[in-house]
C-alpha cells in the first residue's frame, strides 16, 4: 500500500509529538533523536517530524510517497523520467534511521518530493550524499542542479 509522506521541521519536538498523538490517535511508530514518524492507518500518511530550529514556526521539510518495493521506486523513477522530469536516484542511501532506495524530483516551486522504500532500520538519522540529509544543490541524472534547503528525506 502506498501513503503520502509529510515530513516537518517543528520547534518543539515532544510538544508536536503530543499534539499529533491526540489529532490521529496514535503514538509514534518511530522515536529518534531529534526525530519521530507516524505512520498513521487512517487516512493513510506517513507524518514525519524533525527536530527544527526553537523559535521558529513549523514548516514543511519534503513531501513523499512510500511505496513498497524497490521496483515500485524503479518503475516510478522511469515514468517521471519520461515525463520529462530531473530525477535524482538514490539507492541504499541510509536517511533519517532507515535503509531506502528512493528517486527525488521538485515541483515548479522547488518542493522536494520523494518516492522510496524503507528496506531497513538504521542506526543513524542521515548519510546522503551531501553529508546531511537533501543539503545544498541535487544532483540530477537527467537534469541541470536543483537547489534545496537543507534537511529533508525522512521517512
Amino acid at each position: 500500500m502506498s501513503r503520502i509522506q509529510l515530513a516537518l521541521r517543528v520547534p518543539d519536538l515532544q510538544a508536536s509529538i503530543a499534539f499529533y498523538s491526540k489529532l490521529f490517535a496514535t503514538e509514534p511508530a518511530k522515536l529518534r533523536e531529534g526525530y519521530a514518524n507516524f505512520a498513521i492507518t487512517d487516512p493513510p500518511l506517513k507524518l514525519v517530524l524533525v527536530q527544527g530550529t526553537p523559535d521558529t514556526d513549523t514548516r514543511m521539510d519534503h513531501l513523499g510517497v512510500e511505496v513498497d518495493t524497490t521496483d515500485e521506486v524503479h518503475s516510478a523513477t522511469s515514468r517521471l523520467q519520461d515525463e520529462g522530469l530531473a530525477t535524482d536516484v538514490e539507492n541504499d542511501t541510509t536517511c533519517c534511521y532507515a535503509l531506502q532506495d528512493k528517486v527525488w524530483v521538485h515541483g515548479p516551486g522547488q518542493e522536494p518530493w520523494e518516492v522510496y522504500v524503507v528496506k531497513a532500520d538504521a542506526d543513524s538519522m542521515a548519510k546522503q550524499k551531501s553529508g546531511t540529509c537533501c543539503a545544498g544543490p541535487a544532483v540530477t541524472e537527467t537534469g541541470p542542479p536543483v537547489p534545496t534547503e537543507a534537511g529533508g528525506c525522512c521517512p
